[in-house]
This record gives structure tokens, C-alpha cells and sequence, in this order.
């Protein structure tokens, strides 16, 4: 069923303005509260991650041999860094489900930043990130997966994934964007979809098809998984890849900055520009 945009009228000029901070927490706000309030997304979203996980560690992990390493200790990293494709996903969607029920439109009329709406989508799917990962860690927890690191090394990681999730919410944010519906949004989201496969997600880069190893070994996903890997294995993971955590770490920043870089500017001005 479509949905028809509702024209508003635009904001008086000497109408009050609110700043960026404050609207954007009120963006935010609304956002954390409509996906809270349906009770339906969170339990199919948490029975989503558990079923993938358990499907990986069962269906497939008894094929899988990682030298020195558990596949439960293997999988759980990768699953969660790839988990960051899946809310972005869903925030495409839900931004271009607000391009076509015409709350866009009222922003874009309100004497508020227009920043504020794709920051506040941003840093709202962001706390879904954050809910995802900790159900993600939990389930993994309950099937066998253990840090092998201090605990600081553990923390490292969540926040590097939080970081990274926020990166990619704001490429899915452009997507949504560009697409314009819901539909839409969730065809251009599939076109990423394949990265978390064609990686180190599941398996290691060696065992992929040699046509699609170069690809795997470079591609950003992969750096950030074997970022993860190296702060939750300990010693086995050091053993198991090329590099030190620290370089892992690095690139995966430096492919933060440069998506971030690209999709921020790419968001505003597709924002601004309207349909």
C-alpha cells in the first residue's frame, strides 16, 4: 500500500529555531521510541541474530577447522561486525519510509537544522546497534564463545564495532536516501549485503574460491572483523593472522574515516535537495 506525502506549510521566517543538539536529540528521541514501542522488531531482530548464529556454529561449523582456535571463538567476532550490515539495513529503510509518509517534508519546513534529522536517525540506530551487539555477545556467550584477552582488549572491541556500526549507518542513511521508498531501500541495501560473505565472516580468506580471495583480503569488512578477532582471541589470534591487533585497528579506523568522509557530505546534500 502506498503512501502519499503530506505537503506542510513552511516555517514562518521569524519563527523560533531550534539548535542542532536539542532537535537532534528530539529526532532521536522519536526514533528510539517508534522501534522501543514495537515490541515485534526487537524479538524478531534478536531471533534473527540467534538464529544466523546457531545455523553458522551447527550447520556449518562442524565442516570448518580453524588452527588453534575454536570456530565458536572464530565466528562470534565476525558475526557481530557483519551484524553492522543488518541495522543498516534497517535504517535504510526507515529512512526512506519517512521520505514517503512525508515527515521528511515537515523537517525539512520546521526552523530546525536539517542536520539534525540525519544525525538524530544516525546516532538513534546507533543505540539499536548497541542492543543488537549486546544480544549478539549474550547468545554467543551461551553457545561457548570466551575472550581470550584482558578485559580491556574486550572493551576495545565493542567500541571499535559501535564505531564502525555508526560508519556504516551513515552510508545506509545515503542509501535510504537515494531510494526514496522503503522497497527501494531495502533492494540498494542487498547490493552490500554480499560483503559479509565474501570475507572473513565465516571463514577464513584462505578458504574462499582464489577469484574472490583478493577482493576478501581488501575489502573493509574483513579488516574490521580481523580487527575485532585480534582483541578477543588474545595470543591464538595473533597466531592465526598476518598482523598485529594495532594494524588491524588502524585500517579499520582509517576505512571509518573514509566512509564517513563520503556518506556524511553524500546525506546532506541528497537531504537538502529533497526529491
Amino acid at each position: 500500500m502506498s503512501t502519499t506525502a503530506t505537503t506542510y506549510d513552511a516555517a514562518r521566517p521569524d519563527a523560533p529555531s531550534a539548535g542542532l543538539f536539542t532537535s537532534t536529540l528530539v529526532i532521536t528521541r522519536r526514533a528510539l521510541t517508534r522501534f522501543f514501542r514495537t515490541p515485534q522488531e526487537v524479538i524478531a531482530g534478536t531471533a534473527t541474530t540467534a538464529m544466523f548464529m546457531l545455523i553458522f556454529l551447527y550447520v556449518f561449523g562442524g565442516e570448518i577447522d580453524i588452527p588453534g582456535v575454536s570456530y565458536v571463538d572464530f565466528l562470534v567476532p565476525g558475526f557481530l561486525t557483519a551484524a553492522v550490515l543488518f541495522t543498516g539495513m534497517g535504517t535504510a529503510a526507515a529512512v526512506a519510509a519517512d521520505l514517503e509518509e512525508g515527515f521528511v517534508d515537515r523537517v525539512r519546513s520546521l526552523p530546525i537544522s536539517r542536520l539534525s534529522f540525519l544525525a538524530g536517525r544516525a546516532v538513534a540506530d546507533t543505540g539499536v546497534l548497541v542492543w543488537s551487539l549486546f544480544a549478539g555477545i549474550v547468545i554467543g556467550v551461551v553457545v561457548g564463545f570466551r575472550i581470550h584477552g584482558p578485559l580491556t582488549d574486550a572493551l576495545l572491541a565493542v567500541g571499535l564495532l559501535v564505531v564502525i556500526g555508526f560508519a556504516f549507518i551513515w552510508l545506509f542513511i545515503v542509501l535510504g536516501l537515494f531510494a526514496g521508498t522503503a522497497k527501494g531501500a531495502q533492494g540498494l541495501s542487498f547490493m552490500v549485503f554480499p560483503l559479509s560473505f565474501v570475507s572473513s565472516a565465516y571463514v577464513r580468506v584462505e578458504s574462499l574460491p582464489g577469484v574472490l580471495q583478493p577482493f576478501a583480503e581488501h575489502q573493509p569488512l574483513t579488516v574490521m572483523i580481523d580487527a575485532v578477532r585480534a582483541l578477543t582471541l588474545g595470543p591464538a589470534g595473533e597466531a592465526l593472522l598476518d598482523h598485529s591487533a594495532g594494524f588491524y585497528i588502524t585500517r579499520s579506523l582509517l576505512w571509518v574515516l573514509g566512509i564517513l568522509v563520503v556518506s556524511i557530505p553524500l546525506a546532506v546534500i541528497r537531504f537538502n535537495r529533497g526529491k
